[in-house]
């Protein structure tokens, strides 16, 4: 019996969850689809979930604007979902949903495959926005026990993710904020207004954003010689438990999906 899942958002076009998954159930040998869903309105996302508990789906990703319905609609949560306040990644089982996040995962990850030598450990980290990849972020680094700072226009917004995260995430809008960093997290959808000019030598830069792989935050950083990393690493980075959820096996490291990633984008390897 084929295994059916997908990924859900509004807009869904651009995503690149189909070609990943796509590529990991062919190299995998499944029986399994991964396909596209687009529901217009919130009560068509409810109505998706309805048939996952009918059976027709084994789980969905879960992307902008129904992260938090999906955590809201679900039965069961992991922590992680509950503190991160969404979920990208529904499971149907038997007539129920259980919900996760992976995306902190994910960030984690690329941050391994891409700036190894970083420790967060007792270190400043920095993030750019108060918003649902915010929080996931500001989760996973504080979890790694970094010590967090939301920096964000809106102060409450912030302020409200520095009460839900915990101890460990501080509030600032300060330039002093960015001094001690070992990293700055842009988690925002609009390129930031940062000078990286003041940034220590060393500092990680990362993007959340991959289109275009190498957005004006990253190219400033490389042009100042800092190591960076790009959001195609933490999408990769969160769909590899969310693979692993899903099908009940562990994505075939033979596959190269990244270089799959950057040919449906129109970038170099």
């Amino acid at each position: 019996m084929t295994i059916r899942a997908g990924v859900a958002g509004r807009p869904i076009g651009h995503s690149l969850s189909p070609a990943i998954h796509g590529a990991w159930i062919e190299a995998a040998g499944l029986d399994a689809h991964y396909g596209a869903h687009e529901p217009v309105d919130e009560d068509a996302f409810v109505d998706l979930l309805r048939q996952g508990r009918s059976g027709a789906l084994a789980g969905l990703n879960v992307t902008a604007p129904y992260k938090e319905a999906a955590l809201a609609a679900a039965d069961q949560a992991t922590e992680t979902a509950r503190a991160v306040g969404a979920a990208n990644l529904l499971l149907f089982r038997d007539g129920r949903i259980q919900a996760d996040s992976t995306d902190g995962e994910g960030l984690m990850l690329a941050l391994a495959e891409q700036a190894p030598g970083l420790s967060v450990l007792g270190q400043a980290v920095v993030i750019l926005g108060a918003g649902g990849a915010a929080r996931a972020a500001a989760h996973a680094l504080a979890q790694a026990g970094a010590a967090v700072r939301i920096v964000n226009r809106t102060a409450q917004r912030a302020e409200r993710l520095a009460a839900d995260i915990g101890p460990a995430v501080i509030v600032s809008r300060s330039p002093e904020a960015f001094g001690d960093a070992v990293l700055v997290v842009n988690a925002l959808s609009a390129p930031p207004d940062l000078d990286v000019g003041p940034l220590e030598t060393g500092t990680v830069v990362m993007d959340m954003t991959y289109r275009p792989l190498v957005t004006p935050l990253l190219a400033a950083a490389q042009a100042r010689g800092l190591p960076t990393v790009d959001g195609l690493a933490m999408l990769i980075g969160q769909a590899r438990p969310s693979f692993r959820a899903l099908f009940g096996v562990e994505p075939p490291p033979a596959v190269d999906v990244r270089a799959r990633a950057l040919s449906i984008l129109g970038e170099a390897p």
